[in-house]
């Protein structure tokens, strides 16, 4: 599910925006509605930046007072609970991969299942996940570290983000699709494991593209692949890690939910706002400077793709051996 779909959806919406939200015009001679959005972290954050932008678009089509409520803690669970409880039937939830995925299987405070307990509205965004190299003490391709971890296992010292993030699990589904095995290194943040790999510390490194391209491009790291399933504007020239491990890709993405309860029939609206939202030309060039990427379709295809999300992360925190805390 990608950009094609978004294409696809252009053509085949079949819920008029106009028929089941109150227009700009209607909403302006009356006060505007409160449409609070929660997010899982604080400004300044990747999913505030997607929120905001996305809260921009929806203000404009919806008529609707955009209010982005920032309320970090707990790995999600703190924005989930605010959310689900929220005073205001309208409120949404968009929330990251890893807080939908990951932390209901890595945190026992987390008695929470997003496809059961709120209502998928769309998928908004995605942000590939990029393996990178130290140039030289790192292998000079994915297909040089593949046979080396092949030939000697965890001889490759591979640093990622922070235990049971979505970079490190992201090593972990490729060390599974491809067989082989890394000295997988978890470091205590981003800028950790970044610090190990253009220090030598480690010789092979992952994370979302926007931290890693400018050391890339500076050459100061070597690209080794994007796990995304196309090449990205922008980034022409760029590996594709699925090349070299056929149909792997890893994501980081960011979803938008409604209240459970919420009736299909505004959540279709809702729906239909955000692809709206997504197909505008400035909406998408505003997230391609976050490194993000619209995604868009339909409920149902939101609805799948995160079972199928799930299903593939908790596999990824298994075989990690990560236990609940």
């Amino acid at each position: 599910m990608r950009s094609r779909i978004l294409s696809r959806w252009i053509f085949t919406v079949v819920v008029p925006l106009s028929l089941a939200l109150p227009s700009v015009g209607a909403a302006q001679s009356a006060a505007a509605p409160t449409l609070p959005i929660v997010v899982p972290s604080g400004p300044g954050s990747a999913p505030d930046i997607v929120a905001r932008l996305l809260g921009d678009e929806l203000r404009a089509r919806l008529g609707a007072a955009v209010v982005i409520e920032n309320r970090g803690g707990g790995g999600g669970i703190v924005a989930v609970n605010a959310a689900r409880s929220h005073a205001s039937a309208d409120a949404l939830l968009l929330a990251q991969a890893a807080v939908v995925t990951t932390t209901p299987v890595t945190y026992k405070a987390a008695n929470y299942d997003l496809a059961r307990d709120m209502a998928p509205v769309a998928v908004v965004a995605e942000t590939p996940m990029f393996f990178v190299a130290h140039p030289g003490k790192g292998p000079k391709s994915l297909a040089d570290a593949l046979a080396a971890a092949r030939a000697q296992p965890d001889s490759i010292l591979l640093s990622s983000p922070a235990r049971g993030s979505i970079p490190h699990l992201a090593a972990e589904l490729l060390m599974i699709a491809s067989g082989v095995r890394f000295h997988m290194v978890p470091m205590g943040s981003s800028a950790q494991a970044i610090q190990a790999i253009v220090s030598g510390d480690s010789q092979v490194s992952v994370d979302g593209i926007s931290p890693l391209l400018p050391l890339v491009r500076s050459g100061r790291l070597t690209a080794l692949g994007v796990a995304a399933s196309r090449v990205l504007p922008g980034f022409e020239g760029l590996p594709l890690v699925r090349d070299t491990v056929p149909g792997f890709e890893a994501t980081g993405w960011f979803m938008l939910f409604a209240k459970r309860g919420t009736s299909a029939e505004r959540v279709q609206a809702l729906n239909a706002a955000v692809n709206s939202a997504l197909a505008s030309e400035d909406m998408q060039k505003k997230l391609q400077t976050s490194a993000a990427y619209p995604v868009g379709g339909s409920v149902d295809e939101a609805t799948a793709f995160l079972n199928r999300e799930k299903a593939r992360w908790a596999e990824a925190v298994q075989r990690a051996g990560i236990q609940p805390e």
